[in-house]
């Protein structure tokens, strides 16, 4: 198992290596002439990739099904991977000019991407191709980089904890109940690792691995994990700090160990039962109880600790955005792919949220908010108390750093490096992420 660990992290360093790249191959950024509409008579074939699983490729196949039912003449074909491998493969298509016409993409990377014109300016087809009646101005504007509209955001969602009811009854021990401080979650870990033990059952996992929780703690403080012009809103001490608090949950009698996590890779613990608690964006759900099969429906979902009572640390981001490749030579036909997966009802229906609340009211019109859907949007009405302002749209290099702050959570677990190290590690690379 050394040997796939150190390749997955391996691959992973080297996307600052393609991320430097970006600036000289992406130099032929969208412009904002005046858009034409797709001819429907066109034949013309996509390119689509996405993050996820085997769920949601389901789900995918049957959103693209009914696309072409209204517009058969445009043959899409889709690709899946996982979230770190999904960045590591578009960072080295950009480099080499290749990006898919149509890309599932993430806030973190919306910045770096849009800068060095990698990314269609969408505002030719606002209005027009992609219909924009039914999304607000505020959600609109999540996918605006310095002026320009380079991403739709197809649904919201929140930092939420998830927990497994089953496994909990098997146990003995009652659900999380939400909010807390991360102390007791700790100890609420340690009881169900305790009672759960001898079954191969933890109480989840450390959360300092997790640049999330750093976030949120940061947002109860006040701060920012980055400002609007890249500067960072803690020191080396206060990053020690957080790490030093897994020092504990790091322990197997509280946490699953690092090597198991890394033997059911590309399960999570929480998907393949063997946590019974997550913390993670709130539209995770599907995919959860997707990969837990049968016997698995319901999840609990609550508030994760808080750091200070009373804090503003959630909000609601963009669970993912639409792009399209500035390079495509469909721009007509990806806009009306964008607006469809955007903008329909029967996309709305098919995948409740699973990719989180949708962004659009027509969509939303269209989905069937029983179940976990409707969990997710009474979660959402829930935290409203800690839902403060969105964070700035994330700096160039915010995906190379939350995949650095995975990698040294791995690292921590594993105990090949000590929190000085880690921290160390950490600022060596937000250096040169900030400075390229």
């Amino acid at each position: 198992m050394f040997e796939i660990r150190k390749r997955r992290t391996a691959v992973a360093a080297a996307a600052i290596g393609v991320t430097a790249a970006l600036a000289l191959t992406g130099c032929a950024g969208g412009g904002s002439e005046p858009a034409a509409t797709y001819d429907p008579a066109e034949k013309v074939t996509l390119n689509f990739a996405f993050w996820g699983n085997d769920v949601r490729a389901g789900l995918y196949d049957q959103a693209f099904a009914a696309f072409n039912e209204e517009y058969p003449n445009i043959t899409v074909n889709s690709s899946f991977l996982g979230f770190p491998e999904f960045w590591e493969k578009r960072q080295t298509e950009a480099a080499g000019g290749g990006l898919p016409d149509v890309m599932q993409f993430d806030y973190s990377y919306l910045r770096q991407y849009s800068e060095n014109g990698l990314l269609l300016d969408l505002d030719p087809y606002l209005g027009s191709t992609i219909e924009t009646d039914g999304i607000a101005e505020n959600i609109l504007g999540i996918g605006v980089v310095d002026g320009t509209t380079t991403g739709i955001a197809t649904s919201t969602n929140a930092w939420g904890l998830y927990t497994n009811p089953k496994l909990l009854e098997q146990v003995g021990v009652a659900g999380y109940e939400g909010g807390g401080s991360w102390d007791d979650y700790a100890d609420w870990m340690k009881q169900v690792t305790t009672a759960g033990g001898a079954q191969g059952i933890s109480g989840g996992t450390d959360w300092t691995a997790r640049i999330q929780n750093f976030e949120i703690q940061l947002r109860a403080e006040g701060k920012q994990l980055f400002s609007e012009d890249g500067e960072p809103g803690f020191d080396k001490a206060r990053l020690a700090e957080f790490w030093e608090q897994g020092a504990e949950v790091r322990d197997p009698a509280y946490t699953i160990p690092q090597q198991r996590l890394e033997e059911i890779y590309p399960l999570s613990g929480f998907d393949a039962a063997q946590t019974a608690s997550e913390l993670t964006w709130d539209n995770f759900g599907a995919g959860y109880l997707g990969n837990l099969g049968d016997g698995y429906t319901e999840l609990g979902l609550v508030a994760p600790p808080v750091t200070k009572e009373g804090a503003k640390d959630l909000y609601l981001k963009p669970s993912m955005l639409h792009t399209i490749s500035s390079k495509t030579d469909h721009p007509e036909a990806a806009a009306t792919l964008v607006n469809f997966l955007v903008n329909s009802p029967e996309v709305g229906a098919i995948f409740g949220t699973n990719r989180g609340l949708p962004a659009s009211e027509t969509q939303l019109e269209g989905a069937d908010l029983g179940g976990l859907d409707a969990q997710i949007r009474d979660y959402e009405a829930s935290i409203q108390d800690r839902l403060g302002d969105a964070p700035p749209v994330p700096i160039v290099g915010a995906g190379t750093l939350e995949e650095k702050f995975r990698q040294i959570g791995q690292e921590l677990g594993f105990g090949t490096l000590t929190v000085d190290e880690a921290v160390d590690q950490f600022f060596n690379e937000m250096d040169v992420v900030l400075n390229q």
